[in-house]
């Protein structure tokens, strides 16, 4: 396993049915997530809200009910060709940074959140760079910054823009999560809030303008630019109007899995041989590694000193839930794709 090297422009998409399943996830992806940023944006002209409860179930059931599978099955379809010593030293590698960010909880847990929200950055914003290269093409991305920028204002949708529109929440739940591990007092985002958001409206707002008009300069009025253009604009509507909790909750099985499934479709189209054993191991692997994560959430659960953070029961739920998530992202990341330079969870050939 070895860092790979710079990302490169990829290849013009390959062209799916109309109908095919690949086709139907993206689009699927699309329309869900346009019509909840629909339905927020008239509950806001309306001044309808939704309740906070409703919210945080809503979040639960996307994030564990839908979304709880797929972290599984991506290390599953990427270890499932390859040498066992290789998967023992992936298994190895992966233990070893999930301990090492536990550890990094319990000594500092305001930076080491501060980490795990830019690991949920890059999760989005990488992976859904390589989901554009199988299944929309980036031919106006024509330089590893230009992709990086891409990936930052893609993933920064998911925990910068939310920030900005619904700070009261954010801050609540920041400080839920922290203080899982035994911190007290409130955090300095709270403290320095105003300032915080100045600062991150004005870095992602450049870093947004910069993204869309460099990809207009370089690959003029292309498909893949028009592609990017909305699929962008989507994702910051969506998280400026749809309420925060429910607007996480529900990105992740609806526009991040359901899109890293159509890529691995579009990637599983090209092998000659296709696997008959294939959906029967899926289902397999997912139900697995859905066992395997929830021991994992036990142990977690007995190891931290106050789980809900001082929130009831179902704010606990969601702030304990959130951080176990991203103690899994960062490893999943580092040693699911960044070490792994051959392949990587989000392959695309």
């Amino acid at each position: 396993m070895a860092s790979p090297a710079a990302s490169s422009v990829s290849a013009p998409p390959r062209q799916a049915p109309a109908r095919s399943p690949t086709t139907l996830a993206v689009w699927g992806s699309r329309i869900t997530l346009g019509a909840l940023a629909v339905g927020g944006i008239l509950a806001a002209l309306l001044d309808v809200s939704l309740s906070m409860k409703a919210q945080m179930v809503g979040y639960l059931i996307g994030m564990v009910a839908l979304n709880l599978p797929h972290g599984g099955y991506e290390h599953f379809e990427n270890l499932r060709h390859r040498r066992v010593s290789f998967s023992l030293r992936y298994v190895v590698l992966y233990v070893v940074f999930l301990v090492g960010f536990v550890g990094f909880f319990f000594v500092a847990p305001v930076v080491a959140l501060g980490l795990a929200f830019s690991t949920a950055v890059v999760k989005g914003g990488h992976g859904g760079v390589k989901a554009m290269d199988a299944l929309c093409g980036t031919e106006h991305l024509q330089s590893s910054w230009q992709r990086g920028l891409a990936a930052f204002v893609r993933g920064g949708a998911i925990m910068l823009v939310p920030l900005l529109a619904w700070p009261g929440v954010y801050v609540t739940f920041s400080t839920h999560m922290v203080h899982i591990f035994g911190a007290a007092g409130p955090l300095p985002l709270a403290t320095r809030l105003s300032d915080v958001q100045m600062a991150v409206g004005t870095v992602y707002g450049l870093a947004l303008a910069a993204h869309l008009g460099g990809g207009l300069y370089t690959g003029g009025l292309s498909t893949a630019w028009l592609t990017d253009f909305a699929e962008t604009t989507l994702l910051v509507v969506y998280f400026t109007f749809v309420p925060m909790m429910l607007a996480v909750g529900l990105y992740f099985p609806l526009w991040y899995t359901l899109r890293q499934t159509a890529r691995t479709t579009a990637v599983a189209s090209d092998d000659p041989a296709p696997d008959r054993l294939s959906l029967p191991l899926t289902w397999a692997a997912m139900v697995v590694g859905a066992l395997v994560t929830f021991g994992l959430m036990a142990g977690f659960y007995v190891l931290v000193p106050n789980p809900l953070g001082g929130a009831g029961l179902l704010g606990g739920a969601v702030a304990f839930y959130t951080i176990f998530v991203c103690l899994l992202a960062l490893p999943h990341i580092v040693v699911g794709e960044w070490l792994d330079s051959a392949r990587g969870i989000w392959y695309v050939p």
